[in-house]
């Protein structure tokens, strides 16, 4: 299920969510630990439309039921490369966890901020260097599932596997009876990849814990 392309986003904030605990001592010692999977979340805002243009779109939002459903979005503006890259670029097996992958067929080159996808992968990948032609493409966050060898690097016009960020849809109608609307997604992830669990020894120190009270 995707999400309508017409009428296009007029703007889009995007943003990367990456959990940590963090905490500062009086005397300003910082501590900090990762405590999750990153996922992106953007907010897509329209220009005034008419009620031809906006019923489709709103419909299809409300099909969505709040948070429950899942589908394919494409933020035109940021979802291809901002590089000269062309031809199907493939991969080889990378392990969960890697922050790069050795990719073949590249012609031309991908950028730096690039999102890209492998295919069979719903996760969405930003490019921390330029690739040019054939090596390791190095990109965050590290994989959440392992890329099998001849993955295809999808470059243009990216898919971001979402949700609508809330249960509750509405818009405004001005002057004019045109339509202002403005909507959230956030990336739809499995539990497994937001969650990192704490080592064992911290959890049989939990467990060890003794009411005092």
């Amino acid at each position: 299920m995707s999400y309508p392309t017409s009428p296009a986003f007029n703007a889009i904030n995007l943003k990367s969510e990456s959990p940590t605990l963090f905490s500062e001592a009086v005397n300003g010692r910082q501590q900090s630990r990762k405590i999750g999977g990153q996922k992106w979340t953007f907010t897509a805002s329209y220009a005034p439309l008419t009620r031809t243009e906006f019923n489709p779109v709103f419909a299809f939002v409300v099909s969505q039921q709040g948070r429950h459903g899942v589908f394919a979005v494409v933020p035109t503006g940021i979802s291809s490369t901002n590089g000269t890259a062309s031809g199907t670029v493939t991969t080889s097996a990378a392990t969960l966890g890697a922050a790069s992958v050795t990719v073949s067929g590249l012609t031309g080159a991908l950028k730096a901020g690039d999102l890209v996808k492998f295919s069979g992968h719903t996760k969405v990948y930003m490019l921390t260097a330029d690739r040019a032609g054939n090596g390791a493409m190095a990109f965050t966050p590290p994989l959440i599932a392992a890329v099998s060898s001849s993955d295809t690097v999808i470059y243009t016009n990216v898919p971001f596997t979402v949700r609508l960020a809330n249960d509750i849809q509405s818009y405004k109608l001005s002057v004019g009876n045109f339509f202002k609307y403005e909507v959230d997604f956030i990336e739809a992830l499995s539990w497994a990849a937001l969650f990192t669990p704490a080592p064992l020894p911290n959890l049989l120190k939990i467990r060890s814990l003794k009411r005092i009270w």
